[in-house]
């Protein structure tokens, strides 16, 4: 027995070993391959068999890329539609987690399965009915059209209302004896134990807002307002393919860093289930 529970043991962690492996080089292959791949020229970009590295260095590319597509014009209006978005939407599902969590509405339970609902439908379904709303209220070439839909996140409403009713009763008790009312309780008690799945939420709005492509698509008619994403296809047709994924790279640089920068954050987000009181 004892045998056999130890060969079982291995044959677990050579298949968890492999299946690691594996999943990593799904994902870091591709982005290897771009990011080597701006430093190609064209012509090596297009050979067959296709190199691993560089035969012809050519660091220029980003450098070239940056001023051939005017990159830092659309890098400005994706981060004011990123922040924005993330701003408005911090300011409505926060709030929204809160009152269903800790102020027990009627039918907090029936609202919040119906908003949950709302993730089964596909993005297609309800991309028409905006979009004529967005008409509607004079709001194409405004990145209030990007905003304000944005605010409506049923997912992450979710998960902060699951952190949120892990807090102890007793602490917001204990803030409402000592005159505490409901905004100051959430500000000055409820937000600064909650940063890990603040952080998480943040990242979640951030990085869905500057990947967007449809729906910028059809919000900025105005090339001059397009985000980095709507940009990048517009250039792609005419781009050297070299100073097109150069430009890949460097839109997916300040998400990267993001991460980096809030990993810790975000794994106590997700992986939290309690507080301490």
């Amino acid at each position: 027995m004892r045998t056999l529970t130890r060969g079982t043991g291995k044959l677990y962690w050579v298949v968890l070993t492999i299946t690691l492996v594996l999943f990593t080089a799904a994902f870091l292959l591709p982005l290897v391959w771009v990011l080597l791949g701006a430093f190609k020229p064209p012509a090596e970009l297009a050979q067959q068999p296709p190199t691993i590295l560089p035969q012809t260095w050519e660091p220029g590319a980003y450098v070239d890329a940056w001023n051939y597509m005017e990159l830092g014009k659309f890098f400005v209006n994706t981060l004011v539609v990123a922040i924005g978005a993330w701003a408005v939407q911090m300011a409505v599902i926060v709030p929204a987690a809160y009152a269903l969590s800790k102020l027990r509405p009627a039918f907090g339970n029936a609202i919040m399965g119906l908003m949950l609902a709302t993730l089964m439908l596909p993005s297609t379904a309800v991309l028409v009915p905006v979009y004529l709303t967005l008409v509607d209220l004079g709001l194409l070439n405004n990145p209030a059209g990007i905003w304000l839909p944005a605010a409506a996140n049923a997912l992450n409403v979710y998960l902060l209302k699951r952190f949120f009713d892990q807090i102890p009763e007793e602490l917001l008790e204990a803030a409402r004896i000592d005159g505490a009312g409901t905004w100051t309780t959430l500000v000055r008690i409820v937000l600064p134990i909650s940063r890990p799945i603040l952080a998480v939420v943040s990242i979640f709005a951030v990085v869905a807002a500057w990947k967007d492509f449809i729906w910028p698509l059809l919000v900025f008619p105005d090339p001059a307002k397009q985000t980095l994403s709507v940009a990048l296809q517009r250039f792609a047709p005419d781009t050297p393919i070299n100073l097109l994924l150069a430009g890949l790279v460097l839109a997916s640089l300040p998400m990267v860093a993001l991460f980096l920068a809030f990993q810790r954050h975000i794994l106590a987000g997700l992986t939290a289930g309690g507080v301490k009181g």
